[in-house]
């Protein structure tokens, strides 16, 4: 079974933590009608979907992807390196744990799961704003027994790793590589986005389906020329709260 965890959005988005947009007026009836139709691709392609209660004093808790990493034998919880998004975790611990064992990042640690791509036992951990070098080195400690290796990536423009790099196939990374360095990935083909469109790394494999946004149209012909199966979602509203595809999910297996 394929489970999602999401979280409705706030109805006080629009006083959401911004690093690298512009503030522009959110539309919070129109970001939930289309996280609405995003749970709806989430389930037609497999996935139950767990939806945690409303978090209306917290205005970022729609993005529940930053609250913990999980992995097939444990569940990471998150602390946010904006101090207002703290308190985001407390529901995501017991939804998380009757399907996991669960190990925690503390302080001075800080860490979001929008920095973390994994990739079968390849942890990628983006070094940014929001995730600080202890949080790294505590995740590393708690996956490195495991039999995981962990490695870091430094973004610079954006907000998480992910808004420069996600996985779009078994074999294929989405990158721009303005924001990011993917290194050297032995066996992965890097598809890159359009020149025009830095925001689109940001995609959301399920099964051998991308959930891409909609906006970003030129990416999306190259995926699809790539023979990548995509399903285009409007997130237009939640895009100016600095969120995306992979944002709004914590998807895994059980």
């Amino acid at each position: 079974m394929r489970i999602a965890i999401t979280r409705p959005v706030s109805a006080s988005i629009g006083r959401c933590e911004l690093t690298h947009v512009g503030r522009a007026a959110i539309d919070a009836g129109a970001a939930a009608a289309q996280h609405r139709e995003y749970e709806r691709i989430l389930a037609e392609l497999g996935c139950d979907v767990r939806s945690l209660p409303e978090e209306p004093d917290l205005p970022d808790s729609v993005f529940v992807e930053d609250t913990a990493v999980v992995l097939d034998d444990v569940a990471v919880i998150a602390r946010p390196g904006a101090a207002s998004r703290r308190a985001e975790t407390a529901a995501v611990v017991p939804a998380l744990r009757r399907h996991r064992e669960l190990a925690f990042i503390e302080a001075p640690g800080t860490l979001e799961g929008g920095d973390v791509l994994a990739v079968g036992r390849s942890v990628y951990v983006g070094l940014s704003s929001r995730t600080n070098a202890s949080g790294f080195e505590q995740l590393r400690d708690i996956l490195a027994p495991r039999g995981y290796t962990v490695t870091t990536a430094r973004v610079s423009e954006c907000l998480h790793l992910k808004s420069a790099v996600t996985q779009v196939g078994p074999d294929r990374f989405l990158v721009n590589r303005g924001w990011v360095d993917p290194g050297h990935c032995p066996g992965i083909e890097l598809i890159e986005v359009d020149p025009a469109e830095p925001f689109a790394a940001n995609a959301l494999l399920i099964g051998d389906a991308v959930v891409f946004p909609a906006a970003f149209e030129r990416t999306l012909e190259t995926l699809v020329r790539r023979g990548i199966r995509v399903v285009s979602i409007d997130v237009s509203e939640i895009a100016k709260a600095e969120g995306s595809v992979t944002c709004c999910s914590l998807v895994f297996e059980v």
